[in-house]
């Protein structure tokens, strides 16, 4: 059932899920969010911007437009990076506003059949989905580790096939799995029980973050829940409109992972952020029935770890959903500035968006790439030798294209450089680390 006051101003959306008219109404049109939208610094152009987007939204809701390919262009050029709600001083809530939108265009079907719906509904069948990913994983370890790659490169084929070509580039070194244990005991007092989200991505092209995730975890006095079984949290789905998908697996990795532990945590910023989001989504999903959603940064910064000294140079990325979905940015920042001899430096424009923002990368190559070229630009300025950043996306992305323009830097998760921390340090009486 949709408020009354939201159902008399449909216009052109249909009655589930509308955009929420009064955050919809709450832009005052002031333009304070223009200069921090990735878009509008690329294009330059009012629709491109949160104010026009949210122009173009209203105007459907009050049925003054209808749902075009123009307008839906505009929405898809969109990352979702929620740079604007960081930014916004009357608390539009831009990220539920164009979820829901999406969703109305996804159901009216108003998006013709091109390249980029195909792309996006291969990345979503294909990355949310362990079960085709690990068959997949293991063909690209092979493919990188035997030099069939290089092969493949030097014949031209992948030039045939755009999407297939940037994924490639996108990819580090596979790595072998590295399994993470469905329960890890917690090491002197004990807090609490978590429940780690191993995600889908991560847990194939960045496996020791969740291991050393869970081991830190433990150290800090978490018993550390990790069942294999648990899915994908919908984080893709949500982003892309796909909303009833997203509550499916939302509901699921609830029923795996949310039982009976005092909370959950994450080590990738858009699955924390869709997680943080059930309890606006799941209409049988109350907050008060689900355990809070944590960055692992959040947990850690409140426990005593024993680091030992590092003496690195390192900048800090904001992940998008991690700075503007979830609002953290101290415990990140904190957590390094802990380890002895690293040197945290400023990163310029460290919240910008990177260009990966999901699957944006592949659906749209060309912004996504301008935003990376930007974003090692200020890398460069920076003199860092290591750059972190807590989403595996932006991991890929940033280091995809250090790789391509020569920069030699490390990029790597916060929790990385934490266990390497640890692993250099003396052991503390009765502790080992």
């Amino acid at each position: 059932m949709i408020p009354e006051r939201a159902a008399a101003s449909l216009g052109a959306f249909d009655a589930q899920d509308p955009p929420p008219i009064d955050g919809i109404r709450a832009c005052v049109h002031c333009g304070i969010c223009l200069p921090q939208c990735p878009t509008y610094r690329l294009l330059g152009e009012e629709m491109d911007s949160p104010r026009g987007r949210i122009y173009l939204i209203r105007a459907a809701a009050e049925g003054r437009a209808e749902l075009t390919p123009t307008l839906v262009r505009h929405l898809d050029l969109c990352l979702g990076c929620r740079a604007c709600e960081t930014a916004c001083p009357s608390g539009v809530p831009f990220g539920r506003i164009l979820e829901a939108a999406r969703g109305q265009i996804e159901r009216a079907g108003v998006r013709p059949p091109e390249r980029r719906q195909r792309r996006l509904d291969f990345a979503l069948a294909t990355f949310t989905s362990v079960r085709r990913l690990a068959p997949l994983m293991a063909a690209l370890r092979a493919y990188q580790r035997t030099g069939v790659g290089r092969l493949v490169r030097a014949s031209g084929l992948l030039r045939a096939v755009p999407a297939l070509a940037t994924m490639e580039t996108l990819l580090p070194a596979v790595p072998p799995p590295v399994p993470v244990p469905a329960f890890t005991p917690a090491r002197g007092a004990r807090r609490g029980r978590a429940g780690l989200l191993l995600g889908c991505v991560q847990r194939f092209v960045y496996p020791y973050v969740n291991a050393d995730t869970a081991r830190l975890l433990a150290l800090a006095g978490w018993d550390v829940v990790a069942p294999d079984a648990q899915g994908c949290c919908g984080a893709l789905h949500l982003h892309a409109g796909r909303l009833d998908e997203y509550r499916g697996l939302a509901r699921e990795l609830m029923a795996t992972l949310g039982r009976d532990v005092d909370v959950i945590v994450t080590n990738a910023a858009g699955c924390g952020s869709a997680l943080k989001e059930c309890g606006h989504w799941l209409d049988d999903g109350a907050p008060g029935r689900m355990p809070p959603v944590r960055d692992v940064t959040e947990v850690l910064a409140e426990a005593d770890l024993p680091l030992g000294e590092l003496p690195l140079t390192v900048a800090y990325h904001d992940a998008c959903h991690l700075a503007h979905g979830q609002r953290v940015r101290a415990e990140p920042r904190a957590l390094l500035r802990r380890i002895p001899g690293l040197t945290l430096v400023d990163l310029a424009d460290s919240d910008l968006c990177c260009g990966s923002a999901g699957v944006y990368n592949l659906l749209e190559p060309e912004l996504a790439g301008d935003l990376a070229r930007r974003k090692v630009q200020r890398i460069r300025e920076s003199g860092a030798r290591v750059i972190a950043a807590g989403n595996p996306g932006c991991l890929m992305q940033i280091a995809r294209q250090c790789r391509a323009e020569g920069l030699s830097v490390e990029v790597v998760h916060p929790v990385d450089l934490l266990a390497r921390s640890l692993r250099v340090a003396p052991a503390r009486a009765g502790q080992t680390v």
